[in-house]
């Protein structure tokens, strides 16, 4: 089933276009759990400053965002990702009144390899979870690209067509206990940003701290990942 839901007032944004979700242009669903899937959300005329300022990393997987890392158009994108009128947007989507009101934990990937990417749900502290891509283009390749799905020992199970990593295309689903996603094993860059709104700052606080000690262990482990994890099963998962 495929539900199409009424557009939100429009919000005063300088960076994003939020428009086209709840229209006939976005991909929005209920069940099995509730997403959406919307391209165009950012205009071209930002791709290159977005492109230049964004963060340098050498180690692969998402890492916890750190202002000083980025130049002022990524760090502004994120202000406004992170803001209570998208919040909001992205809430009424999902049938999460008032999302705004959260804490938000930003991380951002420019690099994966094979150990990324296995199926899984997220942990209970998250509420909702947005995924701005940044990709300027992408090969004609399934790897890498996020996928909704029915099972979660089944990559192939897809419960909506997947989703490619291309500039401006935003993807956002609420945590659910079936909310299964994945994508197939990838070695190479794949630019996203990754807001998650939170139960509470003391969830916050807790991943934060996680996120900062498990970056040296993403450093480490990104060297061996591409060697180590190159044969793993498609279907891979974890909890």
């Amino acid at each position: 089933m495929t539900t199409l839901t009424a557009a939100p007032p429009q919000t005063t944004l300088q960076m994003l276009s939020l428009d086209q979700i709840g229209t006939d242009d976005a991909l929005v669903r209920d069940t099995p759990f509730h997403f959406f899937v919307a391209e165009g959300q950012l205009s071209p005329e930002y791709e290159a400053d977005l492109d230049r300022d964004f963060p340098k990393y050498g180690e692969a997987g998402y890492l916890p965002y750190d202002p000083a890392e980025c130049g002022p158009s990524f760090n502004a994108l994120v202000d406004e990702l992170t803001s209570a009128a998208v919040g909001n947007a992205i809430g009424a989507r999902l049938g999460i009144p008032d999302l705004g009101r959260y804490p938000t934990l930003v991380s951002v990937s420019r690099t994966l390899n094979h150990s990324h990417g296995t199926i899984h749900t997220d942990g209970k502290s998250k509420i909702v979870t947005a995924l701005l891509y940044l990709s300027h283009d992408w090969p004609d390749t399934s790897d890498g690209c996020l996928r909704f799905l029915e099972k979660i020992d089944d990559i192939d199970s897809l419960v909506a067509p997947e989703v490619r990593p291309l500039y401006g295309t935003l993807a956002a689903f609420r945590r659910a206990d079936n909310s299964f996603h994945g994508h197939l094993p990838l070695n190479g860059e794949r630019r996203v940003i990754q807001v998650a709104w939170l139960v509470s700052e003391e969830a916050k606080l807790r991943k934060t701290r996680r996120g900062r000690m498990s970056r040296v262990v993403k450093w480490a482990v990104g060297l061996l990942g591409p060697h180590f994890h190159k044969g793993r099963d498609r279907n891979a998962y974890h909890g």
